[in-house]
């Protein structure tokens, strides 16, 4: 249920003298609900964001508190020094899904689990490096994490810069540009270790991969013995409207990354890799204390038992109904991504701003571009609060534009 603060507890306040200057938050939230969270000030905010793709059942789902809580009873930590129940439910689950349906492919798949999108591609690019040979390519505006392996692997050399030297061996390319790609592999295919992308591009605004081209990686890998990593941390777990994002092209990667709405707003990251990619670790290669934490663990399991076919195609169906609202808002440009993954591209690049005046039409909304609005919401959302998150989408951008309009009056003036 959603409750505001009682007392007089300033977290927003607090929070600069307390913690890093690596976020500057806006809100001081204190309880959720489905798809609303509620600040301290009692003012209840529509979730669009959920938590960057995270919250995938919402806010105080009871599968989850139902599942967390019988676990945390038992114990909350082990460490991978013993097993345990949740740990080989939920990669027994995930090797399924992964498999969609092949039993061949289920039995050579393994899991590893971390506890972070980063994480994973971490164990990714340890994979590629044990392979023997050296060279990765990764997509230009790619994002895989800001720990020193995965921002090597990221193509955005604004967040790169300040912290190089990186690991070495990272060629970029086009994402996008299967000729390049092509080319960029044939300059040394016998060192070629890998290639990583994600297929949607969620930091850079919301950009899908072309149709056919995750196929034509797939092929370019199979002809040079090239492993095929997928990023699907922010794509995975029925975002868009497939379990997996890969599984919209039918192809099947040799690693896929995921983390975010695994966890349901628990922390919890797994590498998942099939036929030889899955023997390359041994004992002693690679390693995490909490990664596969039983806690962790039996909240993901909640959400996959609770993301099943039926409630993936209410994604889908969803999603198609907000990309058609909001086609018809004055300021949408376009609707890019699939399921309740989407890029509102406006016509003007007021996107930031429009997250700013969000905020006063009770809206939790992101931008990871100034012309782009992400919308990621809880998959629990309904088509109701959909509507009415068009409706109010409309209004902040009539807003925000009379408000460029005039700041450009004035500075002209």
């Amino acid at each position: 249920m959603n409750q505001p603060r009682t007392d007089n507890y300033d977290a927003l306040g607090r929070w600069p003298g307390a913690l890093m200057n690596t976020y500057a938050p806006a809100l001081d939230l204190v309880s959720g609900d489905g798809a609303e969270v509620t600040a301290a000030d009692g003012t209840v905010y529509l979730d669009l964001l959920a938590g960057i793709a995270v919250n995938s059942l919402g806010h105080a789902h009871p599968a989850v508190i139902g599942a967390v809580e019988q676990q945390i009873r038992r114990f909350a930590h082990v460490s991978n020094l013993f097993a345990s129940r949740p740990v080989v439910e939920v990669a027994e689950k995930l090797k399924e899904r992964f498999a969609h349906g092949d039993a061949v492919v289920a039995e050579s798949t393994r899991v590893f689990f971390c506890n972070s999108g980063a994480e994973a591609n971490e164990a990714a690019f340890k994979l590629a490096r044990l392979t023997g040979k050296r060279r990765v390519l990764a997509a230009e505006h790619g994002f895989h994490g800001r720990t020193m392996g995965s921002l090597a692997l990221t193509g955005q050399p604004d967040k790169r810069t300040a912290f190089e030297p990186l690991p070495g061996g990272v060629e970029f390319f086009p994402y996008g540009d299967i000729d390049y790609l092509r080319k960029l592999v044939g300059v040394n295919p016998t060192d070629t270790a890998a290639i990583i992308l994600e297929p949607i591009q969620g930091e850079t605004g919301v950009i899908p991969a072309p149709d056919g081209y995750l196929a034509a990686v797939r092929e370019l890998c199979d002809e040079h013995g090239i492993l095929f990593i997928v990023d699907e941390v922010q794509t995975g777990v029925g975002r868009t409207g497939d379990f997996f994002a890969h599984a919209h092209e039918g192809i099947l990667p040799d690693v896929v990354t995921m983390a975010k709405g695994l966890g349901a707003g628990l922390p919890i990251g797994a590498c998942l890799a099939h036929g030889r990619a899955a023997s390359l670790f041994g004992v002693g290669s690679h390693g995490t204390t909490f990664g596969g934490n039983p806690v962790a663990c039996a909240a993901a399991l909640a959400v996959l038992d609770t993301i099943d076919e039926d409630f993936i195609a209410d994604v889908r169906a969803k999603g198609e109904h907000f990309t058609a609202a909001m086609k018809a808002v004055d300021g949408v440009d376009e609707v890019r991504g699939r399921g309740l993954m989407l890029g509102l591209v406006l016509d003007e690049p007021v996107a930031k701003k429009a997250v700013t005046v969000g905020l006063g039409h009770g809206l939790i909304l992101n931008a990871p571009s100034d012309s782009v609005i992400r919308i990621t919401p809880p998959l629990v959302i309904t088509t109701e609060q959909l509507d009415d998150a068009a409706r109010r989408i409309g209004a902040v951008l009539a807003e925000t534009r009379a408000q460029a309009r005039t700041a450009t009056q004035n500075n002209e003036g």
